[in-house]
């Protein structure tokens, strides 16, 4: 597998979104940085999924992150996988490598 590029079933994209336009994002957002290969990611994925299905009125978002990404670097992300909770492009929570559903929940209750 080439590291460089994400795996087509992964759901990571590439990045499509400026940092200037996350803020314009309406409602609740999730933004989900990692990486297709990363193993904390593949750990954490079955706990975010659960949570996610959990809020049919979520965006959910799953960023290719790595070394010059952009917008992984404006949200100072260091860690993968990182959650960023987003209310109307303002950014009211963040979760680093959760592993339980609880942790994902308790992300999600925040409002700002």
């Amino acid at each position: 597998m080439n590291m460089d590029q994400p795996d087509a079933n992964s759901g990571y994209a590439e990045e499509t979104l400026t940092f200037e336009q996350t803020s314009e994002l309406p409602g609740k957002v999730l933004l989900e940085f990692g990486a297709p290969w990363c193993g904390h990611c593949q750990a954490a994925s079955a706990a975010i999924t659960e949570v996610v299905n959990e809020h049919a009125d979520l965006s959910h978002i799953k960023i290719y992150d790595g070394k010059g990404k952009r917008l992984g670097r404006g949200f100072k992300v260091k860690l993968w996988p990182t959650l960023i909770l987003l209310h109307d492009g303002q950014e009211v929570g963040r979760l680093v490598r959760p592993l339980r559903a609880d942790e994902v929940r308790d992300l999600m209750s925040k409002r700002n």
